[in-house]
């Protein structure tokens, strides 16, 4: 089986890869790269020419975007269950995260790159009508497009944390925390957690 490495820093995109690499459950290397040296160092610019995380190199395959990498991963590892039999929801709103919601998001976080301090507000706001719909959806169910945890799951744990600096935040939605707590009891998000030292809201176990 290929080695496999991934590239990451604390509470960024390489959450939802991590927790898939731990789910799988096969070894794998960590290499924390800070944001300055990502954006800098000429070796891992050569790997990842945004200069972001994650960047998971696979044998010879280097692969950048934390949903190509999730996709990656359900591809070379079945037996792991990232993705359903059916993935025409698994597509769906695994794009609609990562397209919509996250952009959303980083939008929140970082106004300035969009234009000036009033985008915060803006994104704030259609952030929150995304978790709404993303909360409707979760009634009655445990998981979002499978009868168990997939791929997608681990993406919107990691949005769901992301989250918790809007105003409502992201978990004080009924199912998105209930959401957030299943998830969170999977061995590999909580081996991700610790791997990555994050910080838990007191409520969370």
């Amino acid at each position: 089986m290929e080695s496999l490495r991934l590239y990451w820093r604390p509470g960024t995109a390489s959450m939802a890869p991590h927790a898939a690499l731990a789910e799988i459950g096969a070894a794998y290397e960590l290499v924390r790269i800070e944001r300055d040296e990502a954006q800098t160092d000429p070796g891992y610019l050569a790997l990842n020419p945004g200069g972001v995380v994650p960047t998971l190199v696979a044998g010879d395959t280097v692969l950048t975007e934390a949903a190509a990498i999730l996709l990656y991963l359900a591809d070379r590892y079945p037996d792991a269950r990232l993705a359903p039999l059916d993935r025409a929801q698994f597509y769906r709103w695994l794009v609609f995260m990562t397209n919509t919601l996250q952009t959303s998001i980083l939008r929140f976080f970082y106004p300035e790159r969009y234009g000036d301090e009033s985008v915060r507000e803006v994104a704030a706001a259609e952030a929150g009508r995304h978790f709404d719909l993303i909360d409707r959806t979760l009634e009655g169910r445990d998981w979002l497009v499978a009868e168990h945890r997939t791929a997608a799951d681990l993406f919107l744990f990691m949005l769901i944390r992301w989250g918790r600096r809007l105003e409502p935040t992201a978990w004080s939605r009924p199912n998105l925390r209930a959401h957030f707590l299943r998830t969170l009891a999977l061995p590999g998000v909580r081996r991700m957690v610790d791997e990555q030292e994050l910080e838990l809201p007191d409520w969370a176990p």
